[in-house]
């Protein structure tokens, strides 16, 4: 796009300065072509997520739920196993820790995972 010179703001304070309207529309259609003034579409993110945590640890396991919890996905399978301690630290996670208020529901389905449904996440701005 053209720069505006000292020459170009006096023509514009005098009223005499007609800018090059064909100059201005083509750098924008150029623009718009190449993505710059509009952003590219986000990914959309999926309504329901299985998440398998056997063989993670325990702060692995943490860390997946939450990354699963602040991605945006409302339902959520979550599957940590009949025994270990995974499966006796998931209530307490859902329920007491600051994991709690990204959630609306858990209950468990069987003796290896629990039905999670998340809250609604506020869209984030850049």
């Amino acid at each position: 796009m053209k720069r505006l010179t000292d020459c170009d703001i006096e023509k514009m304070v005098s009223g005499v300065f007609a800018p090059d309207f064909k100059s201005v529309n083509r750098e924008v259609r150029a623009n718009l072509r190449l993505g710059r003034l509009v952003p590219p579409p986000t990914a959309p993110v999926a309504r329901q997520v299985r998440l398998d945590l056997h063989q993670y640890t325990e702060q692995q396991a943490w860390d997946a739920i939450m990354s699963l919890a602040r991605s945006g996905v409302r339902d959520a399978v979550i599957i940590t196993g009949a025994s270990g301690i995974l499966h006796r630290r998931f209530p307490a996670w859902a329920s007491e820790s600051i994991l709690a208020p990204y959630i609306l529901s858990w209950a468990p389905i069987n003796n290896g995972s629990f039905k999670v449904r998340f809250k609604k996440q506020p869209l984030m701005t850049p």
